[in-house]
């Protein structure tokens, strides 16, 4: 397939991606905040829990919501699982498209792990598959009696896994990982268990029997993970285009610190919404500012990267640039997987080095991000004669 398709194919399916996800988390955030806004009122229909009144594009809504089932059920009941079925679909073709089709390129790094594409392939579509089984054990075990225990241990499970992924893959391959595997347990929680839970009531409501309401606790728990989830996993999205996150040595911590700031963000947004009080929800506030300032206290660029003392020639960083660089930011790059330099960055001679010296020096000096996989072996004394040479810019 010919870069210019694979393009196209990539821009396309991310384009669905988006379109699918936004469904998923409108809609997810949409229903926790309305199952937190629920109020028991004097009159309410027989087995109502609660409902609640909003105003939304002109017009009034009164929803109820029944503790299990309502004794009858309307020929057009609405199912939401297509948003979350389409989310992990097209991701896990973008996953495809993006790091299997190059894996070399995007998901391997030989100085981390010095694998085939085909066994980076193996392991990645095994640890989604294992992944989702450990936490699914985890809600079930004795943990899941008591929700406080479970967050804990599937915050363990996610930042474990994100060590474990950042000693197999690239930086990028990590992180994209870390989103992925936070998806797969989201998806898998619509598809395995919130749908078929709630199709298990809906038949026995037909039936004409009591629904077992364990399944309607099950589907919820799974609906408020998901929620907590969520702004975390679209952060770990996107990461690929900051270095200062999946160039880190200690990404894993990263990740442990964007879990608890998206996780408090989420439980601040979506508790002001319902009318909860600020004294009750403020300590959201500084665990927020804490887990952020501390990453950006850990990203912060290190001083003796440029190693200013050294003295490197023109020549010397032309050498280097050519070397590991101009393959692909180059005006033809001989990289098959790129028609065009990335971003529009040419590196091919001193004016293209002064030109985007910040890019470099974020890219290839205060990271390792650069060159992709770093597929040319670059070395920790290359970076530093590069940085020498910038810094005197």
């Amino acid at each position: 397939m010919s870069a210019f398709i694979l393009d196209w194919f990539n821009l396309a399916i991310r384009w669905a991606h988006l379109v699918a996800g936004i469904g998923w988390i409108g809609t997810s955030f949409y229903f926790i905040a309305l199952d937190l806004s629920l109020k028991k009122r004097a009159r309410m229909n027989e087995g109502v829990y609660g409902t609640a009144w909003e105003v939304h594009g002109g017009g009034f809504y009164h929803v109820e919501k029944y503790l299990s089932a309502p004794k009858s059920l309307p020929d057009d009941l609405l199912w939401y699982k297509w948003e979350a079925y389409l989310t992990w679909f097209t991701g896990f073709l973008l996953l495809i498209v993006q790091y299997y089709w190059n894996a070399s390129i995007y998901l391997i790094d030989p100085t981390v792990a010095d694998l085939t594409p085909m066994l980076a392939v193996v392991i990645s579509i095994i640890s989604l598959i294992v992944g989702w089984f450990i936490y699914d054990a985890l809600c079930r075990s004795n943990f899941g009696q008591n929700p406080t225990t479970l967050a804990i241990a599937v915050f363990a499970l996610i930042v474990i896994s994100s060590f474990a992924y950042q000693h197999v893959f690239s930086g990028r391959g990590a992180l994209i990982h870390i989103g992925a595997f936070i998806g797969t347990l989201m998806a898998v929680n619509v598809f395995g268990l919130i749908i078929p839970n709630q199709k298990q009531i809906t038949a026995a409501l037909v039936r004409g029997e009591v629904p077992d309401p364990r399944l309607g606790a099950i589907g919820k728990q799974r609906s408020v993970h998901n929620t907590y989830l969520t702004l975390p996993v679209l952060l770990l999205m996107v990461s690929g285009h900051y270095p200062m996150l999946t160039g880190h040595p200690q990404a894993w911590l990263l990740v442990a610190l964007i879990l608890v700031a998206g996780a408090a963000i989420r439980h601040f947004l979506l508790r002001h919404e319902v009318g909860d009080p600020l004294s009750k929800i403020g300590w959201t506030l500084p665990v927020i500012a804490g887990a952020i300032l501390l990453a950006v206290i850990l990203t912060a660029p290190r001083e003796d990267a440029a190693a200013p003392e050294l003295q490197v020639s023109d020549e010397r960083v032309i050498e280097i640039a050519q070397t590991h660089c101009a393959m692909c930011h180059s005006v033809h790059p001989a990289e098959d997987a790129f028609l065009r330099p990335p971003k529009d960055v040419t590196l091919d001679t001193l004016a293209d080095l002064r030109r985007f010296a910040a890019l470099i020096e974020q890219q290839a000096v205060h990271s390792n991000a650069m060159p992709l996989g770093n597929r040319t072996g670059m070395t920790a004394a290359e970076r530093r004669e590069l940085g020498a040479w910038l810094s005197r810019l």
